[in-house]
């Protein structure tokens, strides 16, 4: 008989990890086929009420002036080599000034960093990229091209394609992911980090399975799980859905000035209603619980983590535990009344506390 507390046999550990996956496996499909459920009864009371409306939508067939703004920057192209792809980014300021490289979210692209675009390009050669399958950068057919470690790996190549070995790294929302994942993988390549309501994914992972509240409002990372479904469920109404969490009350922008335009809006429209589009930025979600348990690892450099209070998907108190991962000069600011959008929502005051951070972190450096 095995002593109590005596390491397990192969067999038996075999079995447990076995066990373990498969009850993960479970609850995450289980949970998949509740959001599933609520979706299709969204979609028979969409039949009920508008059943002529509910299946209409429009692919945009030319692109709103906004986006060829010449005050945002120039539309370049870079193919790196590990993979192959073709990466689309917006670029401001000269080449050889330092790089600033920001990260957009879901459902995102380049443009919603446009206020961050004009207003660093001063002093900075800002890069505003398409991540992999969104927009005009290259989409991989299959799901497994879009697990963490080939997201890491573009940004890591992207920034040697573009000639630098170090930058200034921003991300929102899933771009925040990112960042920080790029922050701890390659510490030399990032300067400062500034992350927009995104928790440290370690704390994201751990947060969500003590409180059932945030494992409701991340439905939307189980409902993606599903094939095809989650890209019908968006264009329904003509991308009612789309629309909504950047204009709704609940979700969306709802500070006065700073509410997207229909011109913004169009923008969004253009490039989520071509024939696929939805499918890669779906792809990202669909490969990250094959990514976890993620590991602990801290991140070194000085950092600066902004959140909107009015956050519909990520609850603030993630914020503040996230400082006990980061070993050098960390700056959190939370701003009330402020949405998950929070770059676009208050661009001057997030503008503002980076330029502040970033003058900090020069004035102590010299110090």
């Amino acid at each position: 008989m095995a002593r109590p507390g005596a390491a397990c046999p192969p067999p038996a550990r075999r079995v447990m990890v076995a066990a373990r996956a498969l009850l993960f496996w479970a609850l995450v499909y289980s949970y998949c086929g509740v959001c599933a459920c609520i979706a299709g009864l969204r979609l028979l009371w969409s039949i009920g009420r508008r059943p002529g409306e509910t299946f209409r939508w429009v692919v945009r067939e030319n692109p709103p002036s906004c986006l060829n703004d010449p005050s945002l920057g120039t539309h370049c192209y870079v193919r790196i080599k590990d993979s192959g792809l073709r990466f689309h980014y917006v670029a401001a300021g000269e080449r050889g000034k330092p790089l600033m490289l920001l990260l957009h979210g879901f459902p995102e692209f380049w443009y919603s960093w446009r206020h961050q675009l004009r207003e660093f390009k001063s002093e900075y050669r800002v890069v505003a990229l398409d991540l992999r399958g969104y927009g005009e950068t290259d989409a991989p057919p299959h799901k497994e091209n879009y697990k963490l470690d080939c997201l890491i790996a573009d940004i890591k190549d992207i920034l040697e394609s573009l000639g630098y070995n170090k930058c200034v790294l921003i991300g929102h929302d899933w771009g925040g992911m990112i960042a920080w994942l790029v922050a701890i993988c390659y510490p030399e390549m990032v300067t400062k980090l500034i992350v927009v309501n995104f928790p440290h994914p370690s704390v994201f992972t751990e947060y969500i399975l003590r409180h059932p509240s945030q494992l409701i409002k991340s439905g939307y990372y189980f409902f993606f799980q599903m094939p095809w479904f989650p890209e019908f469920m968006f264009t329904l109404n003509d991308f009612k859905v789309l629309k909504s969490l950047f204009t709704s009350q609940a979700t969306g922008i709802g500070r006065k000035g700073c509410r997207l335009t229909a011109e913004d809006i169009e923008a969004y429209l253009y490039v989520f209603s071509q024939p696929g589009a939805l499918t890669g930025p779906i792809n990202h979600y669909r490969t990250i619980f094959s990514c976890l348990p993620l590991q602990h690892h801290e991140v070194i450099m000085p950092t600066l983590l902004l959140w909107g209070e009015r956050d519909a998907f990520m609850e603030v108190e993630m914020a503040e535990i996230t400082r006990i991962y980061v070993k050098n000069h960390f700056r959190l600011t939370i701003l009330s009344e402020a949405s998950h959008w929070l770059q676009q929502d208050q661009p001057d005051i997030v503008n503002k506390l980076i330029w502040t951070f970033l003058k900090e972190e020069t004035k102590r450096k010299r110090e």
